[in-house]
């Protein structure tokens, strides 16, 4: 089963920074991400958000390579790859996957403008390791999935204070 978790933080930068070593975490098969996007509100109040995959590109490329290989049948690469890449980008862009992006704009509009908050998507988790890893990160835990026991744990890693970790369930 999949936990959500929202960390509000100060800078753009920051949230970026604990990101990437959340990815470095799942590089050494400490969790598993099943998204991890940056919400930054500007001081506009508008809401950007910061995908780890670029669904409109991918499609792009898929439609490419399908289009070409299309184009090629009919002895017309080069329209095939064109209208392969046109079809491709526009099925990328209608593509959501991982956490809703409506959701993420819903939720970060509570944040203040110039700060970010970044939302990671769990997928499994050695809870004991990420926790140390992630202790004194700072941020706040706005939204999670988590249980109240395990939401403090984070909470308090987070600021750099030793807090009991729970238990991890097998499963």
């Amino acid at each position: 089963m999949s936990e959500l978790v929202v960390i509000a933080f100060p800078t753009e930068a920051k949230a970026e920074q604990v990101r990437q070593k959340l990815l470095a975490m799942q590089k050494d098969y400490l969790i598993e991400l099943g998204d991890a996007v940056i919400a930054v509100k500007d001081t506009q109040g508008n809401i950007k958000l910061n995908q780890l995959i670029n669904t409109t590109a991918a499609g792009a490329v898929s439609g490419t390579f399908w289009g070409t290989l299309i184009g090629l049948i009919f002895l017309m690469p080069l329209a095939g790859a064109a209208l392969g890449a046109a079809s491709g980008t526009l099925g990328g862009y209608l593509t959501d996957v991982g956490i809703d992006d409506k959701w993420m704009k819903q939720t970060a509009a509570a944040i203040e403008p110039g700060t970010a908050a970044l939302f990671v998507l769990v997928r499994k988790v050695t809870a004991d390791k990420v926790l140390e890893g992630l202790k004194g990160e700072g941020g706040k835990v706005l939204k999670t999935s988590l249980d109240h026991t395990k939401e403090a744990a984070l909470q308090a890693a987070l600021a750099g204070v030793q807090a009991a970790v729970p238990a991890a369930k097998a499963g």
